[in-house]
Formats: structure tokens, C-alpha cells, sequence
């Protein structure tokens, strides 16, 4: 496992005792292709990977995902990895396209995050097409569950609304919390990237992991219980997403099987 430990969003990092780790920087092309030697499948999370940081430092954003991201891709390609699983993002559909959303929908990126994820998908189907090396490309759609991140005003909305509720202060609605989002529970996005090792098509192309299902900033607070107060809006959001995960059923043989409200419900039972 390769990390840098660059994110400020969690209180620790969990490193697997089982694997060898090592804390190296993915934009370090030199220190991360030997570790590649032997590798059959690489599965590429690294990332800046919030919105409103990016628009702060757009540079970054873009050094790290698309640069990190084209060093992981050449590192595999140069010792023969049999094929490489990208985690992008479903903020590439941005505000014209309306959901249910779909891999061929045009991008309508909204910030810098946005499109450099969306560079990296170009970069893994340029690689996928011009040096056959295998790669499926994933758009997740607002991952929570254990282990989520819950530091600073920008963390994911599921834990930091728990963490709020918890510790008895107000959760913190961005906006009208109107806006809506499909949830997709963590371990559904790992079983979905080890079908990505077992598929046999697809390769060089998009899928979305999600639930197919929406709700808004407003259920989630009604689902969690607690004070809830409105901050300000943000830039560069998307205000409806919802997954099209037809194509991931077809091609990868996936189905996600955990639903938001029951698993909220058996976190506010293990709290009580």
C-alpha cells in the first residue's frame, strides 16, 4: 500500500499490518515504479480529493490527480500490472445533466477537483487504448460508512453530521439542504473494485457506483436526529446526484447492498 498521509481529514491512517506499506508520495515517479514489480492489480484511490480545498489550492488538485495519477498508470504499464482500477468521481456531471445520471452524459465539471479526476479518467483510457494497459474507471457517488472522515468543515456529510450529533452540537446544513445525494456505503465500493478484477469487458471505460437512490441534506438530518443549523452556501457544487447503476450491473456484475436509512439506523442503535 502506498500513502503519503498528505489528507487532514482523519485523526489517523490505517495502515494494514498484513501489507507492506510504504508513506511515498504518488507525484514521486522514482520511489513508487520499483513497487509495482510483481503487481497484478493496482487499485488507484489516491487523491485530493474534496472540492472546496481545491478551489483553495487548484495547483495541488491538479499536481496530485492528474500527474499522480499518470506516474501510477506508467508505473504499471512498464512492469506489465494486468490492470489498474481508478476511483474518480461523480461531481463530473456537475449541474446540466439531470439524474438519473449516466456514463455517457457530457462532463460539466464545476471546479478544480472535478476536472482533474476527470483528466485522470482520459489519462486511463489513453493508456487502456494506446499501450493495452487494462483499466475501469469508477465514479463513486458520496461514499460513507466506517472509518469515514470526520475532520474539518469539508468532511463527507454522513460522518460529520454523526460527529455533530454526538457530541451535542448542530448539525451543519450547507445551504437550503435541499440539495440531494446517493449514498453508497463503503464496502459496496470494495466489492464493486474486486469485480473490477474478475470482469472480462468494460476495460478503458466509465462505471458509476452508486445505489440509485437519493436524499436530501434534510433527510439525512431527519434520519440522524438532532439541532440542525444553515451555513452558507458553496461553490462549485452539483445540486442533484443520483446513480445510473445499470452498466455496473451488466458489465461488472455488481449490486450495492447496503441501504443509508437501515445503516444509520443500527449507528444510532449502537450509540444509544
Amino acid at each position: 500500500m502506498i500513502d503519503n498521509e498528505f489528507s487532514d481529514a482523519h485523526d489517523g491512517f490505517y495502515w494494514n499490518k498484513q501489507a507492506q506499506n510504504y508513506k511515498i508520495d504518488i507525484r514521486n515517479y522514482d520511489l513508487i515504479e520499483p513497487l509495482f514489480e510483481g503487481v497484478r492489480y493496482v487499485f488507484h484511490l489516491a487523491a485530493e480529493s474534496r472540492i472546496q480545498p481545491s478551489i483553495n489550492d487548484p495547483t495541488t488538485a491538479v499536481d496530485i490527480n492528474v500527474n499522480g495519477t499518470c506516474n501510477v498508470l506508467q508505473a504499471a504499464r512498464k512492469h506489465g500490472v494486468e490492470r489498474v482500477i481508478y476511483s474518480s468521481t461523480s461531481s463530473a456531471y456537475g449541474l446540466k445533466n439531470k439524474p438519473p445520471l449516466k456514463e455517457d452524459m457530457p462532463n460539466d465539471c464545476l471546479n478544480p477537483y472535478s476536472v482533474s479526476k476527470v483528466a485522470g479518467e482520459e489519462l486511463c483510457k489513453m493508456y487502456n487504448d494506446l499501450f493495452g494497459l487494462k483499466t475501469i474507471t469508477f465514479r463513486y457517488f458520496n461514499v460513507y460508512g466506517e472509518r469515514q472522515p470526520t475532520k474539518g468543515q469539508y468532511a463527507p456529510v454522513v460522518g460529520l453530521f454523526l460527529k455533530q450529533a454526538k457530541s451535542g452540537k448542530k448539525m451543519t446544513v450547507v445551504g437550503d439542504g435541499k440539495q440531494t445525494r446517493d449514498y453508497t456505503h463503503v464496502s459496496d465500493v470494495v466489492e464493486a473494485n474486486i469485480c473490477a478484477t474478475r470482469c472480462t469487458e468494460g476495460f478503458g471505460e466509465i462505471f458509476n457506483i452508486g445505489c440509485g437512490k437519493r436524499h436530501s441534506v434534510l433527510d439525512l438530518v431527519s434520519l440522524i436526529g438532532g439541532e440542525y443549523e444553515h451555513i452558507p452556501p458553496r461553490r462549485g457544487e452539483s445540486r442533484e446526484t443520483e446513480a445510473n447503476i445499470e452498466k455496473s450491473k451488466a458489465y461488472l456484475n455488481w449490486t450495492p447492498k447496503i441501504n443509508l436509512c437501515d445503516w444509520l439506523k443500527k449507528e444510532k442503535e449502537l450509540k444509544q
